[in-house]
C-alpha cells in the first residue's frame, strides 16, 4: 500500500510510465471524498472558527449532528449522533447551523472538477464519487498522479481538501480513502490486496451491516482475514449460495460494479424533527402534508414521478417505524402523495405513541414524459394539476410560501428541518450564523 509519498511526478506520457515505480498498475478506479464536507464549508466562510471543534446541527436540543470538524471527532462526536450527546461530549464545540445552499454551490464546484478529468464520474452524495480513469491515463499521466492532481485543484478552487483512494475496484477504492483521511491519498497496488484488508473488521466491507456481522461473528469470523480461512461451503450453509459467494468475493477485494456516470436520483423526500416530542396526531398529519408538498414539488421539478411511497416515523424511544405503499400509477402531485401517506401514517399508529421525527419518500422513478394517467370514472381531466402547476409559478418568482395549503396556514409546518431531501439540500436559512462565533464576515454587525 502506497499513502501519499509526495513524490512529484511528470505529467502526460512521462507520468504513465511512473505509474510502474509508485505500483498503480491496474489501478483506475479513483474514490474521491470531501473532508467533513458540511464542517469544512462552515469553517471556510467562517475563518474565525479555524482549528476550533465545529459542529454542524439544525437549531435546537433535539437534532442530530450533521457534520464535526476533526477537532471535535477527536472528542467522540460523529455525524447522526444527538446533538445533546455531542455538546456532552465536547461541551467548548462551536455548534453552526447547516447552509445547504453554500454545501450545493461547493459540491458543484467539485464534481465540475472531477468530470474536467474524466467524464466517468459517478456521484454518490453531495461529497462524494468515484471517477473511472482509464481512459485518461495517456493524456494525464498515472492514476496516482491525477488523484494528485484532484486534491490540488480542488484545495486551490473550492479552499476545502478532499481524501483519494486509487484501487482496482470500487470497494477497495472507498476502504483506500477511509484509510487515508483527512486530506490523504492512498493507493492499493493488486499486490497489496491482501495486506490491507486482511486486518481489517469485516464491517469494513460493503454490504455487510449489523445483522451479517453477528451472523458471521458465531462463526467466529471478527477479520477479513477469518473471513477468507472459512470454507465456501459452510458460508453456503449460512447464507445460502449466493451470498456466501459475494462475501467469499469481498474477502478476496472484488467487485465487478463498473463507475456509471450520470446517475439519477432514485428517490426524493425529506423529513422533519420536531424540537419536542408530538402526540397530538392533527399535527403530525399536517407536518406530513407539508413534506407531500414539498417532495411533490422537486418532483416536478426534476421532470420525474414516483411510484412508491414511504413514511417513515422515529418513536420518542427511537424506535423507527417504516410503511411503504407502489401506487397504480406513478405521480407528482402533493395531494395523492398525502393519500397515500395519510393511510400508511394510520397503519403506524397503532399504538398512542409520542413521535420525535416524521418523513416521506417517493421511489420508483419514471420521466413525467414517460408516465401515463388513467382517469377514473367522473374524474375532472383538469383541476390539481393546474393548481400545482400555478403554485409552482408563484413559488418560483415570490418564494416558497408565496402559496400553500389553507390547513397549514398559521402553522409550524415547515419541511426544512430535515437535511436531505433524495440526496439534494432543502432550503436553508438565509443568513446562517454560527452560535456564539459572531455575524459571517460582511454582515451587519
Amino acid at each position: 500500500m502506497i499513502d501519499d509519498p509526495g513524490a512529484d511526478e511528470p505529467s502526460g506520457h512521462d507520468a504513465d510510465t511512473v505509474s510502474h515505480r509508485v505500483g498503480d498498475v491496474g489501478c483506475t478506479i479513483l474514490h474521491v471524498d470531501m473532508d467533513a464536507f458540511y464542517a469544512s464549508v462552515a469553517v471556510r466562510d467562517h475563518p474565525q472558527l479555524r482549528g476550533r471543534p465545529v459542529i454542524v446541527a439544525a437549531a435546537g436540543h433535539r437534532g442530530v449532528v450533521l457534520s464535526a470538524t476533526y477537532e471535535a471527532r477527536a472528542y467522540g462526536v460523529r455525524s447522526a449522533m444527538p446533538i445533546a450527546q455531542a455538546h456532552r461530549l465536547c461541551p467548548s464545540a462551536v455548534i453552526v447551523p447547516p447552509a445547504h445552499a453554500a454545501y450545493a454551490q461547493a459540491s458543484g464546484q467539485v464534481m465540475d472538477i472531477l468530470r474536467s478529468f474524466t467524464p466517468l464520474v459517478e456521484p454518490l452524495s453531495l461529497d462524494e464519487a468515484f471517477l473511472d480513469v482509464a481512459g485518461a491515463r495517456r493524456l494525464l499521466g498515472s492514476p496516482r498522479f491525477i488523484g494528485e492532481q484532484i486534491r490540488a485543484a480542488v484545495r486551490e478552487q473550492t479552499g476545502l481538501t478532499c481524501s483519494v483512494g486509487v484501487a482496482g475496484s470500487k470497494l477497495l477504492a472507498k476502504l483506500a480513502t477511509n484509510a487515508g483521511k483527512p486530506d490523504g491519498l492512498t493507493v492499493i497496488p493488486p499486490a497489496d490486496v491482501a495486506q490491507f484488508l486482511h486486518p481489517l473488521d469485516v464491517t469494513a466491507l460493503w454490504g455487510i451491516g449489523a445483522r451479517t456481522a453477528h451472523r458471521l461473528g458465531e462463526l467466529g469470523v471478527r477479520t477479513v482475514a477469518d473471513l477468507i480461512e472459512v470454507p465456501l461451503t459452510t458460508l453456503e450453509r449460512a447464507f445460502g449460495a449466493n451470498q456466501a459467494h459475494r462475501l467469499a468475493a469481498l474477502a478476496r477485494g472484488e467487485d465487478p460494479r463498473p463507475v456509471v456516470s450520470d446517475v439519477p436520483d432514485r428517490s426524493f423526500g425529506a423529513e422533519h424533527t420536531f424540537d419536542e416530542d408530538v402526540l397530538d396526531s392533527e399535527r403530525l398529519t399536517a407536518m406530513l402534508l407539508a413534506l407531500c408538498e414539498r417532495t411533490a414539488a422537486r418532483l416536478r421539478r426534476a421532470a420525474v414521478r414516483g411510484r412508491t411511497v414511504v413514511v417513515k416515523v422515529r418513536r420518542a424511544d427511537l424506535v423507527t417505524l417504516t410503511r411503504s405503499r407502489t401506487l397504480d400509477h406513478p405521480t407528482d402531485r402533493g395531494q395523492e402523495l398525502y393519500a397515500a401517506a395519510r393511510g400508511l401514517y394510520a397503519g403506524l399508529r397503532w399504538e398512542r405513541a409520542r413521535i420525535r421525527l416524521i418523513g416521506l419518500r417517493v421511489s420508483g422513478l419514471v420521466s413525467s414524459a414517460e408516465a401515463t394517467e388513467q382517469l377514473t370514472l367522473g374524474q375532472a381531466d383538469r383541476g390539481w394539476r393546474e393548481v400545482d402547476v400555478a403554485r409552482d409559478r408563484a413559488v418560483a418568482r415570490f418564494g416558497e410560501d408565496a402559496v400553500t395549503p389553507a390547513r397549514l396556514l398559521g402553522g409550524t409546518h415547515s419541511a426544512r428541518s430535515g437535511p436531505h431531501a433524495g440526496g439534494m439540500p432543502v432550503k436553508p436559512p438565509q443568513h446562517p450564523t454560527p452560535h456564539g462565533a459572531g455575524p459571517p464576515p460582511g454582515a451587519p454587525g
